[in-house]
């Protein structure tokens, strides 16, 4: 079916883990990949179903047929499963949010309620339904709704190709009606025939499709090389016949064709000249704004030093008149320290002039 399906299109593609149930335990989720792979649904048109394909690499890791009576089931916000009788085995998908989970399984329950309606209508279906009993037997409940198994951590599960590290650890034991399959050897033996002459019919007509792809294209390389030549001859032809037929006329029409060129060769002259003129122009006027630019930045340069002479004149002013304030208090100090000095040498006067009363008196 793999070679059938890769030259499909999908009509849904997502990205998960792809997981299968341990067939000896029963219990426990292997990983059938290393990374995230490309999970999609396709409609088999041959025989009117709807199928769940996942390929790693060449190799299908999934393969199963949407019948009416599966169910899809959400065992966690990030996991899901699904178990497929044909296939007597239980699929498990690990998504990298809960968005892509609820996607994958509203196209589940759309796909299926499409297989159911394309089973009602087709008679291949009811031949289906008559010869597998164990869609509808008490055997085949694991097309019903799953007793959950635990899915595994889906922490390191982010959708991506990175390596799914996880180690899957006991579970509980699930019911045993939703682990066992029961096929008689003579369904065994038709599915086997079935699936051998589809498989035969499948790889004759891959190889008719790729030798009629092989010579449509070389028809179409040689049907583009006769049109091609068929061309190139029906110019041949034209230009012949206009020759032989119109001679004056393709003479007339060459002279003005050269009248037109010196014409064309003249304004282009021209027009390389004044292009040349233009180019001096815009030469000049890019010096121009460069001296301008020039002389812009040196008057910046004056403006500013312009503004600190400003600033260190106030400075000089405001020391200038702090020192003038200085000597002035100086000033008037000394006079009042003349002032006392005076008074002083006045009371010592005549403390002289008293003693020298005394002494005298004595």
């Amino acid at each position: 079916f793999t070679d059938f399906f890769t030259l499909s299109q999908p009509i849904y593609s997502t990205r998960a883990h792809a997981f299968q149930i341990d067939p000896n335990t029963k219990k426990n989720w292997v990983p059938t990949s290393k990374h995230a792979v490309t999970v999609s649904y396709f409609y088999d048109s041959t025989r009117n179903v709807y199928r769940i394909i996942s390929l790693d690499g060449t190799k299908a890791i999934i393969n199963s047929t949407i019948s009416p009576n599966m169910t899809f089931t959400k065992t966690s916000q990030k996991f899901g499963q699904w178990a497929d009788s044909r296939a007597n085995t239980v699929y498990g998908l690990g998504f990298s949010t809960e968005h892509h989970l609820t996607k994958f399984a509203e196209k589940f329950s759309e796909y299926k309620e499409a297989a159911r309606q394309a089973k009602g209508k087709s008679q291949d279906g009811k031949m289906e339904l008559a010869t597998s009993p164990s869609q509808e037997s008490p055997a085949g409940e694991l097309s019903s709704p799953l007793t959950p198994v635990t899915p595994p951590a889906m922490d390191n599960i982010n959708g991506t190709d990175d390596p799914c590290d996880i180690t899957p650890e006991p579970r509980p034991e699930p019911s045993q009606n939703a682990l066992a399959f029961t096929h008689s050897p003579s369904i065994n033996k038709h599915w086997e025939a079935e699936l051998s002459a589809l498989k035969g019919n499948n790889a004759k007509l891959t190889a008719t499709l790729l030798e009629s792809t092989a010579n449509v294209k070389q028809w179409k390389q040689q049907l583009a090389a006769y049109q091609e030549e068929a061309e190139r001859l029906h110019k041949r032809v034209t230009e012949l016949e206009c020759q032989n037929t119109q001679t004056p006329v393709i003479k007339s029409q060459k002279t003005e064709l050269n009248q037109t060129i010196e014409e064309l060769e003249s304004t282009l002259k021209d027009k390389e000249e004044e292009m040349e003129r233009l180019k001096e122009e815009v030469e000049n006027a890019n010096e121009l704004l460069e001296q301008r630019h020039s002389l812009t930045q040196k008057l910046l340069e004056t403006e500013l030093h312009g503004r600190v002479l400003e600033e260190q004149l106030l400075g000089a002013e405001q020391r200038l008149e702090e020192s003038q304030e200085e000597q002035e208090n100086f000033r008037k100090s000394l006079r009042t320290l003349l002032e006392m000095l005076d008074g002083k040498i006045f009371e010592l006067t005549e403390l002289r002039d008293s003693l020298a009363k005394l002494i005298e008196g004595s």
